[in-house]
């Protein structure tokens, strides 16, 4: 069996998980950061230079620092999400999800049967089919172990957010500030007050049909700015 999800676990404690997000391969990393207790790692996959050999070495190397690795596929085609789950990806976060469509494809593609439509392969993410005399039993696990978030970004997204909502399986939604602006028509401005409004709006009817933000569940901070504000301390020191 796979380890459990710390994000998902952290979530049955009642608290929310942190992790740092990764823009570019690095094994080493997350090698590094692993020396602390961070519940997760996250990966841009969408944005980011990853291989799927950058991706299995990254989650093997999370595996054994005790984090859980999310990441940010760039479409909800069950033949991308695949590829992410198959290197051992236990989080997916789904990019413009504007229809309930959407929704149940990127449900559909994350969870085996019955919850979903997942193939199973004998790769990483499924311990390469190597002692698992119950497979109905491991399915099982696999989908108790998955986090699955929803990425809105779309004037659809505001649209059809009581249909989408209607979908099992997504643990949260998230809004993407950039991407949101410019699909409601304010390219560049996600600062807008009507970006801003609409963004306010659609997470209080998330929130009111019970269901979680992104900031309900994690909490992290971009590589990049880690180093650039390791970067400033040193360049303090000699200033001061």
């Amino acid at each position: 069996m796979k380890q459990d999800n710390r994000v998902i676990g952290a979530l049955k404690e009642g608290r929310v998980a942190y992790g740092f997000n990764l823009i570019f391969p690095s094994a080493h990393v997350v090698e590094i950061l692993g020396m602390l207790d961070f519940d997760f790692v996250w990966l841009d996959g969408e944005h980011g230079p990853f291989t799927l050999e950058n991706i299995e070495d990254i989650c093997r190397t999370a595996d054994a620092a005790g984090m859980t690795t999310i990441a940010r596929v760039p479409d909800v085609n069950a033949s991308t999400i695949l590829r992410f789950l198959d290197r051992g990806v236990q989080g997916i976060y789904g990019p413009h999800i504007a229809t309930k469509e959407d929704a149940q494809k990127l449900v559909d593609a994350c969870y085996f049967g019955p919850q979903g439509q997942r193939s199973f392969g004998a790769n990483r993410g499924t311990g390469y089919w190597h002692d698992i005399p119950d497979l109905k039993a491991y399915y099982q696990n696999c989908n108790d172990n998955m986090l699955v978030g929803a990425l809105l970004e779309d004037q659809g997204s505001i649209d059809n957010i009581d249909e989408i909502l209607e979908v099992d399986g997504i643990d949260y939604f998230g809004i993407g500030p950039n991407d949101f602006s410019q699909g409601i028509g304010y390219p560049g401005e996600p600062g807008h007050p009507e970006v801003e409004r609409a963004t306010r709006e659609l997470t209080e009817r998330i929130r009111g049909a019970g269901r979680r933000m992104v900031a309900d569940v994690l909490e992290s901070e971009w590589i990049t700015t880690i180093l650039i504000d390791g970067g400033r301390k040193v360049l303090d020191r000699r200033k001061g």
